[in-house]
């Protein structure tokens, strides 16, 4: 624990329970939305073959969960921690320009 409160610059233990149930709860409800939204399209595994279905969810549960995951952060109390997460990741996929200052 020791090395990833000075990793991610966290101060207590409490912190790092806080983050290991952000990401858990968020990826659980990222999914859980995620049904829905493909029902809405009109996709499902019975309407579209499996081994087109599962990568359209997956790519329609990566957004979700990026934009879900500061939110659930702050319920948690580690927006900030989030919010630099999510800056961070974004960036390395290339779209850190979403994040940039206007001059």
């Amino acid at each position: 624990m020791k090395k990833l409160k000075e990793r991610w610059g966290i101060e207590n233990n409490w912190s790092i329970v806080a983050i290991f149930i952000v990401f858990a709860i968020n990826g659980s409800f990222a999914a859980w939305v995620a049904k829905p939204v493909t029902s809405f399209l009109g996709l499902s595994s019975e309407t579209i073959h499996p081994i087109i279905y599962w990568p359209l969810r997956i790519l329609l549960i990566f957004p979700i969960y990026q934009l879900t995951l500061p939110i659930v952060g702050w319920l948690f109390g580690q927006f900030k921690f989030f919010w630099t997460f999510e800056k961070k990741f974004l960036s390395r996929l290339g779209l850190g320009f979403l994040f940039k200052e206007k001059s």
